[in-house]
């Protein structure tokens, strides 16, 4: 009997140890398109700039940690490309974050487990009085 309730114990250990990695990689996608979205965000703003500036003109670009000189004109589409291939990024790294959501959910479709303060619809009315501090988002798992 307590052999069958260890084995019970790992394998709830190694269901919640498998949500916890998928959560994981969850908020490393998260992290990912928020480091991509300011690497937009900041070829954007060079662009613009440089978009009022004389082709001509000298400019430098940092490329791999080296310095190198270059015009306005041969520097601006490579920028231009480089965006459209950082929001194509974004879009993949969105659906990715979208399919591991799901993937999140079914596991815990399929385990079962459900996080305290999150139960069905009639539970929500039930705690709607309490304030958020006061709420332990808790794991459960059945």
């Amino acid at each position: 009997m307590a052999a069958e309730s260890s084995k019970t114990e790992r394998e709830h250990a190694k269901i919640l140890n498998d949500l916890q990695a998928l959560r994981n990689e969850q908020r490393n996608i998260v992290s990912n398109i928020s480091t991509l979205e300011l690497d937009l965000k900041e070829h954007k703003t060079v662009i613009d700039t440089l978009k009022s500036v004389d082709e001509d003109r000298k400019c430098f670009r940092l490329i791999g940690g080296v310095l190198c000189e270059r015009t306005v004109k041969s520097v601006l589409p490579q920028l231009n490309d480089a965006k459209e291939q950082l929001e194509k990024l974004i879009a993949q790294r969105q659906e990715q974050l979208t399919s591991k959501g799901v993937e999140i959910n079914k596991f815990r479709e399929k385990h079962n487990i459900k996080i305290k303060g999150e139960g069905s619809p009639g539970a929500e009315s039930s705690t709607a009085g309490r304030s958020e501090e006061n709420r332990n988002h808790v794991l459960v798992a059945n």
